[in-house]
């Protein structure tokens, strides 16, 4: 759902097919390895990113002007985490999102893995899917889109914060 008046985004995931629109919206999301955070007493997966606007067409700024939202994710009834190719200890990387995806185990419960360019993977051990899904704040702009050609380098072109 797009909140008409502010003009933010919320949207619950209880299913594949509700998790794989989540995924959708957040394409090309950047996000510090330190806004990674695993809640385990509470079996919660939190994640801040900023995820790039690719819903909202906005022609009175012409086609070079782009948006990107402050966003929260978190992840319910996570058992463990798991983490890929991404540097835990370098708070201030950059990881730039693109897809999640869930893999059933013995339903309900299976792994939900957030997969980065650079070949990073975190995977969360879920008893089941349950994610929620937030704009914090306003929007700014930016000229920087992402762009997914075979000679681009995403994780360069995706550093605006």
């Amino acid at each position: 759902m797009i909140d008409q008046k502010n003009d933010l985004l919320k949207l619950v995931a209880l299913d594949n097919e509700d998790l794989e629109v989540i995924s959708a919206y957040l394409q090309d999301a950047v996000m510090l390895v330190g806004d990674l955070k695993f809640l385990p007493k509470e079996k919660r997966f939190v994640v801040v990113a900023n995820r790039f606007v690719w819903h909202k067409d906005d022609q009175k700024h012409g086609k070079d002007i782009h948006e990107r939202r402050r966003t929260a994710l978190h992840f319910e009834k996570v058992e463990k985490v798991q983490m890929l190719n991404i540097k835990q200890n370098a708070a201030d990387a950059v990881l730039n999102l693109l897809a999640i995806q869930f893999l059933p185990d013995d339903a309900p419960s299976g792994t939900v893995d957030l997969i980065f360019s650079g070949n990073g993977v975190l995977r969360l051990y879920v008893e089941a899917i349950e994610v929620q899904l937030c704009d914090m704040g306003g929007a700014w702009q930016t000229r920087l889109m992402p762009d997914h050609g075979p000679d681009n380098e995403a994780d360069d072109k995706l550093k605006d914060k």
